[in-house]
């Protein structure tokens, strides 16, 4: 009956799930954030390289403050 491939398709399910979930706490225990910033524009990693180089954390908000005033 068509009801016997529930088992299975549940089990196939899981196992192509685990990847997403697992790289949640992969880059919790990383990089102390549970998101990743998209890179995938231009603007985008200009922005991830300015905040990495403002403050050494891309994931920190930044603001006027963390521009020294030299």
């Amino acid at each position: 009956m068509w009801f016997e491939i529930l088992p299975s398709f549940g089990i196939i399910t899981a196992v192509l799930s685990v990847p997403g979930f697992a790289l949640y706490g992969l880059h919790k225990l990383s990089l102390d954030n549970a998101y990743r910033r998209n890179t995938d524009e231009r603007w985008e990693r200009m922005m991830y390289v300015r905040d990495m180089r403002l403050t050494g954390n891309p994931y920190q908000c930044n603001g006027l403050e963390t521009i020294s005033d030299k």
